[in-house]
């Protein structure tokens, strides 16, 4: 295919202003859009460095589609700007099952290919959260090493980190954001999320979906499928313990 000079440095113009602050505004989108040409480059471009365009409400983003994407956010990254000092990488596995929990709640454990809801509470969150951990805390030894190696997943780490957060203040909506509880460690994933416009903050200490999050749960979240293994592993051990 023949591109013209215009759409070349439209294409890239577009994409540079991606790379840099990882979403474009309504302007941006709009030139996604109006050239399919253009679209077509920006796309290419962003292909290789294994991200993905997603246009979502009146924004537009490059989000990585793969660890080794040079856009993708670090571990230590994660730790430095988000986790406590001295956090190691359970703490990361702990956010990460935080998250998908959270997502699960939304899709009803990613069998819906729409929300399920409007909104979570942080209370909700922090519950549901427990329930999950505690069954898989309980579950037998042997069989939880098992799904560990089939998984390639530390839950016995995300388990003990999980308990070692003092829970005895879970009522207490102002602690600081250093304090460890369960509860602050919510606050803190949620102030990522919020960071990426993956959540927003509707008061009375309730979240909902942005678009963005929307988009990519549907795009990309239910075909991984090292997600949906992890989600099965918890809500399957979870019904299985209301069975018995």
């Amino acid at each position: 295919m023949q591109y013209d000079e215009r759409q070349v440095k439209e294409a890239f113009r577009l994409y540079a202003a991606l790379a840099v602050k990882g979403y474009g505004d309504k302007e941006e989108l709009r030139l996604y859009l109006a050239d399919d040409v253009v679209r077509g480059l920006v796309e290419e471009f962003a292909q290789e460095v294994e991200c993905t365009v997603i246009p979502a409400s009146d924004k537009i983003y490059l989000v990585p589609t793969a660890i080794s994407s040079p856009f993708h956010i670090s571990n230590q990254t994660l730790k430095e700007r988000y986790l406590p000092a001295h956090a190691v990488n359970a703490d990361i596995y702990l956010m990460y099952v935080a998250i998908i929990i959270l997502f699960g709640e939304f899709y009803d454990s990613y069998q819906n290919i729409e929300p399920t809801r409007d909104f979570l509470s942080i209370d909700q969150w922090l519950n549901t959260l427990n329930e999950r951990l505690m069954v898989i805390k309980e579950m037998d030894p042997e069989e939880l090493e098992k799904m560990e190696q089939e998984q390639e997943y530390n839950w016995r780490q995300v388990v003990e980190k999980w308990d070692a957060l003092n829970d005895l203040k879970e009522k207490v909506k102002t602690q600081d954001a250093r304090t460890r509880s369960r509860l602050s460690f919510l606050n803190t994933v949620k102030k990522f999320l919020e960071e990426q416009d993956l959540v927003k903050d509707i008061g009375e200490d309730e979240l909902e979906l942005t678009e963005k999050a929307r988009t990519i749960i549907q795009r990309y979240y239910m075909e991984e499928e090292r997600n949906r293994s992890l989600l099965s592993f918890i809500y399957e051990m979870s019904r299985k313990k209301e069975r018995e």
